[in-house]
């Protein structure tokens, strides 16, 4: 049996240029598939905000509406955009577990050996959050404009870009503590209980904190959820130039920042 070979000038492989946001958007679409699978997680994910409205809402209405002498429509005005970042940050805070699944089934080292950036891994895995829960924002608002909820067009864009901030944020902080304690998984729960609740009830999402002792007024203060309930609120109304929204948008910024500096580093140093 004889062999032919073919003589002929070597070809050298061009490298493929990939940007840092096509490698985001490869991570992203990669982590969407199994919600375009399975859009029942999405559904699923509408029962808590759901029943906050429904059931503290009204709760609500009668006591601090009256108290303050709000109206209905008002009440709705000051609690459904805080339930879009309440929304928000329940989804987004809870990203890790998803992460602890793929570290023990080794789906994530497999990623890690891609030439994919860490930062665009993070951000990718972040930003998915934010699909579903800008559908489930859409469709609470939808759900409450019979009730007298109004939001202005392009205050809702806004709020919804904050909110995608926000969860860039937030989700990268959680994948930080999911790789944290990846040999104690149950240390992810008790962190993230510990840390979510004095944010939520310090945000003023719930209640108004002028009533609050001082305290809590100037612990709130430091809360970055409280900037970016106040700015949801003032951008569903239509007042997009206040004070209000600046802080938001540096609160949001800030978390972002942050999170991402903590996750990548996080990330780096446990693959070293």
């Amino acid at each position: 049996m004889s062999t032919v070979t073919v003589d002929g000038p070597a070809r050298t492989v061009t490298p493929v240029r990939r940007s840092w946001f096509s490698d985001v958007g490869l991570v992203m679409s990669r982590e969407l598939r199994p919600v375009v699978r399975e859009p029942f997680s999405v559904v699923f994910g509408l029962i808590q905000p759901l029943v906050f409205l429904g059931l503290f809402g009204p709760l609500l209405a009668g006591s601090v509406g009256a108290a303050g002498g709000f109206s209905g429509a008002e009440v709705w005005q000051w609690f459904v955009p805080a339930i879009l970042v309440m929304t928000t940050l329940f989804g987004t805070s809870t990203t890790g577990s998803n992460l602890q699944f793929e570290m023990q089934t080794g789906a994530h080292e497999r990623l890690l050996v891609t030439p994919l950036s860490r930062s665009s891994q993070l951000v990718g895995r972040s930003l998915k959050e934010i699909v579903p829960l800008v559908a489930q924002a859409v469709i609470v608002v939808l759900v409450m404009l019979p009730f007298g909820f109004r939001a202005d067009p392009v205050g809702a864009v806004l709020g919804l870009a904050m909110l995608a901030v926000l969860g860039v944020g937030l989700g990268s902080l959680s994948y930080a503590l999911a790789i944290a304690v990846r040999k104690q998984e149950w240390m992810f729960w008790v962190v993230q209980q510990t840390v979510l609740f004095p944010l939520l009830i310090l945000s003023g999402m719930l209640l108004p904190l002028e009533t609050g002792p001082q305290w809590m007024k100037v612990a709130s203060a430091f809360d970055p959820l409280r900037w970016v309930v106040e700015a949801e609120r003032a951008l569903f109304a239509g007042d997009l130039t206040s004070g209000a929204v600046a802080a938001g948008w540096l609160a949001a910024v800030l978390t972002a920042v942050v999170g991402l500096a903590v996750g990548v580093r996080t990330l780096l140093r446990s693959t070293d």
